[in-house]
C-alpha cells in the first residue's frame, strides 16, 4: 500500500499523539562516523509549537550517544505497537542546554506530553535541573510518517523548511 503525503501536520495530529499514548516507549537511532546505526529505547514527550512537532528528550549524555550526534545530528525514533500502529520520526536532535529549555522539558515530563506519557525526572535526576546527570535533547522533526496497522494505511508529513 502507498503513502500519501500531508500537506500539513495538522493532517495527522491527532493519530500522532494517539500512537505515542499508547504506545509511550520509542526506539531511538542514531550512526556513527561509519554510518553504522546504533538503537535504544527511550520516553520522549512532544508538544506542538506553531504547527509543527517538537519533542523532548531527558537523557545521559552517553559516550556514543555524545559522539554519534556530533558527528551527525539527524536521528529517527521509531514507535511501534503489536497492533502494527506505528511512527515513525526523522528528526535533528540537538542538545539544549539553556536553562529555560532544561526546565521546560523537565516540566513537560513531569505534567505528561502528550497525557500520559512522562514521568517525574526527579527519580532519575536526584539533584532536579542542577543534577550533573540531567541533559536535554530537543527533537526537530523533519519527515513523521503515521501508519496504522489495520490496513498498513500511511500517512507522511514533511516539514520543507527542515529538509
Amino acid at each position: 500500500m502507498s503513502a500519501t503525503t500531508v500537506e500539513s501536520f495538522s493532517e495527522i495530529e491527532e493519530k500522532f499523539f494517539a500512537y505515542i499514548q499508547d504506545i509511550v516507549y520509542c526506539t531511538m537511532i542514531t550512526v556513527d562516523r561509519k554510518s553504522r546505526p546504533r538503537a535504544r529505547v527511550l520516553l520522549p514527550v512532544w508538544e506542538m509549537v506553531d504547527g509543527k512537532p517538537v519533542g523532548w528528550l531527558a537523557a545521559y549524555k552517553t559516550p556514543v550517544k555524545v559522539a554519534h550526534l556530533a558527528h551527525n545530528p539527524h536521528t529517527t525514533y521509531s514507535y511501534w505497537n503489536p497492533r502494527q500502529n506505528a511512527v515513525f520520526i526523522d528528526s535533528v536532535s540537538t542538545w539544549a542546554t539553556d536553562p529555560e529549555s532544561r526546565q521546560h522539558a523537565w516540566d513537560l515530563y513531569r505534567e505528561g506530553s502528550p497525557a500520559g506519557v512522562g514521568y517525574d525526572p526527579i527519580g532519575f535526576w536526584r539533584g532536579g535541573l542542577e543534577d550533573p546527570g540531567y541533559h536535554v535533547l530537543r527533537i526537530d522533526p523533519w519527515r513523521v510518517q503515521v501508519l496504522r496497522g489495520s490496513d498498513l494505511k500511511s500517512r507522511i508529513w514533511t516539514d520543507g523548511d527542515r529538509r
